[in-house]
């Protein structure tokens, strides 16, 4: 008896350690290949409270050229300067003790009241003071009647002050002047009376080119729908990096790139590469197809997203962008995430925990693309869609479509493109066949006055060079500390 109850013990401990293995490799099944530490941090890092931190980095520009960014108000920050901040109007300035009291005096505001104006306009103000103007801004009210921004006037002789403005919208704009004497300890401010206008920048009856879209919900699916997604990512707010990091959102889409062990998400340089503060974006996060997420909105549970969330290793960006700031760099706003196909992914369990294999991939094109063919319409081998994630219509994914054409020398334009925050760094493509084709750019800025999206040329330009360097360079030659984890190239 005393062997058989050896014999039993030895059996039941056997099929206890069976027991416990089974349990551990079902556990494994269920939440698939575990995650690398640093990739777990990342996920973990976006609370449901960051998420509602970050903000859209979307970059403008302004009549002067100098650049913006879209703050969380719907105004617009400075980006890399510190002129035309938003404001309203300043009451009249009290005496300054002392000299001269007086206040500049302004009259002759053109345009004047209820003047007619079209996209583009010298706007002039007669302003005169005993003690002489040191400065003179024209503050410029959006129809929304809330934004505005400032405008440095310059001195055009004869006590007249002027600025050409240009890329207005139609609508019912305000505008107003802010002039300052040289008088000692801050001068004397004087501001006008506010004066409506309004802009008919294309004539009110004029309709829309053929075929375009504006900004509407993408509902064709194809390989795009799974290939696109947003993209978390926070930026320092100043160049020491020891202040706040600041929560940002942007969008990307994995590219082809026939390497094993690695996937390649290609998007904007301003949403991977700080080129004011000059430093590599931390805590990135990539949720591909988050449309289709099983939550009502945008959340931090990548276990209802459709294939989950991966966290990328680095980012390369091309040298020009890194030393220079926007929008003397607009011409490198692309970049690509580097994501490995091991150890970066949670959520649902998949056959693989490759980004490229679950999400799919679009083809990436270094060929000059169709531009400005001169026909309308959908049909045209100029018509184009760009593609983004928009905070506006969260969850939702946004498109704009319409016939291609070129502004200035290095950025292709869509002219009626409004896709809203969010969508920087989305593809561009051309041809859309059945929600598949070539991405040919990124959605990367538009004016602050009109509608309209550029993105750069990835033909003819450093994207190519970038490319190869995303899929070949070494993971172990990529610093990891905040800040630094990425490649700034340099190509021919």
């Amino acid at each position: 008896m005393i062997h058989h109850r050896m014999y039993w013990a030895v059996e039941l401990t056997l099929f206890a350690l069976v027991l416990i293995l089974f349990s551990s490799l079902a556990r494994g099944a269920a939440h698939g290949p575990s995650i690398h530490a640093d990739k777990s941090h990342v996920i973990q890092h976006w609370s449901a409270q960051k998420r509602r931190d970050a903000i859209p980095r979307d970059l403008f520009i302004d009549g002067r050229g100098l650049g913006y960014m879209r703050n969380s108000v719907g105004g617009f920050t400075p980006y890399g300067h510190d002129m035309g901040v938003h404001q309203l109007p300043i009451p009249q300035g009290k005496p300054v003790g002392g000299g001269d009291n007086i206040s500049p005096s302004i009259a002759s505001l053109d345009p004047a009241q209820g003047q007619e104006i079209s996209d583009s306009h010298l706007f002039s103000a007669s302003v005169s003071d005993a003690s002489g103007v040191r400065s003179v801004e024209f503050v410029i009210e959006y129809p929304d009647g809330v934004s505005t921004q400032n405008f440095n006037a310059v001195d055009m002789g004869n006590n007249l002050w002027g600025a050409n403005l240009q890329g207005f919208s139609d609508g019912n704009w305000r505008w107003w002047v802010v002039a300052t004497d040289s008088t000692k300890r801050g001068g004397n401010r004087a501001t006008s009376q506010i004066t409506d206008f309004i802009v008919s920048a294309s004539g009110p009856s004029e309709p829309p080119p053929q075929g375009t879209i504006s900004n509407a919900q993408w509902t064709q699916g194809g390989a795009v729908q799974m290939a696109a997604g947003r993209i978390y990512f926070e930026m320092p707010a100043n160049k020491k990096w020891k202040g706040p990091w600041d929560g940002y959102v942007c969008s990307g889409t994995v590219v082809v790139d026939s390497t094993l062990g690695r996937s390649v998400i290609l998007t904007a340089a301003h949403c991977a590469y700080d080129d004011v503060n000059k430093a590599f974006a931390r805590n990135v996060l990539f949720i591909p197809n988050q449309a289709n997420t099983s939550g009502t909105s945008t959340d931090t549970n990548c276990n209802n997203d459709p294939i989950g969330c991966w966290a990328p290793s680095f980012a390369v960006v091309d040298e020009n962008w890194s030393t220079n700031t926007f929008p003397n760099n607009a011409a490198w706003d692309y970049a690509y995430y580097v994501v490995n196909d091991t150890g970066a992914h949670q959520g649902p369990v998949g056959s693989s925990d490759s980004l490229e294999f679950m999400a799919g991939a679009m083809a990436l094109s270094f060929d000059p693309p169709f531009v400005d063919d001169s026909v309308p319409g959908p049909s045209s081998i100029d018509y184009t869609h760009a593609l983004g994630y928009s905070y506006s219509f969260d969850p939702n994914f946004m498109y704009c479509a319409q016939d291609m054409t070129l502004e200035g020398t290095h950025n292709w334009w869509l002219a009626s493109c409004e896709l809203s925050g969010g969508a920087s760094g989305g593809p561009w493509v051309q041809p859309m066949v059945d929600g598949n084709g070539p991405v040919i750019s990124v959605n990367s800025w538009g004016y602050t006055t009109s509608s309209g999206m550029a993105g750069p040329k990835l033909s003819d330009s450093s994207a190519q060079c970038l490319f190869t360097m995303a899929v070949a360079t070494d993971w172990q030659v990529i610093p990891n500390a905040q800040g630094e984890a990425g490649l700034v190239q340099v190509c021919p």
